[in-house]
């Protein structure tokens, strides 16, 4: 047992979907589809443990996948949730697959999610990850100038983003700092290193793909394909890795049609 409250905001009414960031991002990178979801669901968007709000783990504790699926599972017991549905993107998304393994949640929406590498990817990811990790170790006052123009928020979300010029000088600001304070990064990028998702999951899951993804590139949507050959494999069509500002009609309609199949399961 962890014992450690994610920091989290809740709104709406209805089935609970909970949405889980990537590596270095925090809960307000669901802002473009959290209103929309939040009409007709009761929504948690979290931080994980080491980013955002939230404290990270205790020392010893190590960033498994297990601990991370173990700490949600307690945060779901202490929210009043019974196998929630569950969004996540990049780590988010790899951890939702796993929740969905270990039969915690009703379905999964993935949006590309960590664990389908080639030889080479996780190599390519970790890279570019840490070094947006050290540039965003620039002054605060530098990371504040630089997101105020056009320019500036397009060099510093062109990474994540196909359309990094979606995001106001506030929330670039915001990310950068995220990226910048997290003190889980280091552990979850070393246990990255080895990590491949080799499960099977029992519940309806979506798996949604940026073709123009820059940190895991659109060709391991293939890759996952094969290994889960129930899933519903969607391409979005020019979106990044980060997908929710690029295409928010596209992720929510996804995230409907999940739901939407866990219900007809949950009937039958």
């Amino acid at each position: 047992m962890v014992h450690s409250p994610l920091a989290h905001t809740r709104r709406g009414s209805g089935e609970t979907v909970v949405l889980i960031h990537g590596i270095g991002h925090r809960r307000q990178a669901w802002g473009p589809v959290f209103d929309r979801l939040s009409e007709r669901y009761d929504v948690i968007a979290v931080d994980l443990a080491g980013f955002g709000e939230s404290a990270p783990f205790p020392r010893g504790v190590p960033y498994t996948m297990d601990v991370a699926c173990q700490h949600l599972a307690e945060q779901f017991a202490e929210w009043g949730l019974d196998r929630p549905h569950v969004v996540g993107n990049s780590l988010g998304g790899a951890i939702a697959l796993e929740l969905g393994s270990r039969h915690l949640v009703s379905s999964v929406t993935a949006l590309s999610p960590a664990g389908f590498f080639g030889r080479f990817d996780r190599f390519q990811a970790l890279g570019l990850l840490s070094l947006m990790r050290l540039t965003s170790q620039l002054p605060d006052g530098v990371l504040r100038a630089a997101a105020r123009p056009a320019l500036g928020r397009r060099l510093i979300g062109m990474a994540l983003y196909a359309h990094p010029e979606r995001h106001d000088a506030a929330s670039t600001y915001g990310d950068a700092l995220a990226l910048k304070n997290c003190t889980g990064f280091a552990a979850v990028a070393r246990e990255g290193v080895h990590y491949a998702f080799r499960g099977a999951v029992g519940v309806p899951t979506t798996v949604a793909w940026g073709t123009k993804d820059r940190i895991l590139p659109y060709r391991q949507a293939a890759r996952a394909r094969g290994r889960l050959p129930h899933a519903v494999h969607v391409p979005l069509r020019g979106a990044g890795h980060v997908p929710m500002a690029d295409c928010p009609d596209e992720i929510v309609a996804a995230v409907d049609a999940t739901v939407g199949r866990a219900r007809e399961v949950a009937a039958a």
